[in-house]
């Protein structure tokens, strides 16, 4: 599977930055799935969980607020608020 730049701010920090291979977030409209060569999109976030997947390695943030930005380069997550809910693998 395609990895691409995934990274997730929030004030106080920078709590994720790196290549995955997936990343599920919660969108204003409904929740939507990024994979490599997504199509750019720019979307506000609700509430709810961000599940970032590389590999088997899956690890979960808690965000409330703030936007998504799917670009050529990657997926940038910029949180109002976010911290991390789990790590594990499946």
């Amino acid at each position: 599977m395609a990895k691409f730049p995934f990274s997730l701010v929030a004030p106080e920090r920078e709590l994720y930055a790196g290549e995955v291979d997936q990343v599920n977030a919660p969108g204003a409209e409904g929740d939507f799935g990024v994979f490599a060569g997504h199509a750019p999109f720019m979307t506000t976030l609700r509430e709810g969980p961000v599940e970032v997947i590389d590999g088997n390695a899956r690890r979960t943030f808690t965000v409330r607020g703030g936007f998504a930005d799917v670009t050529p380069e990657g997926l940038t997550i910029l949180a109002e608020h976010a911290e991390e809910a789990s790590a594990g693998t499946p």
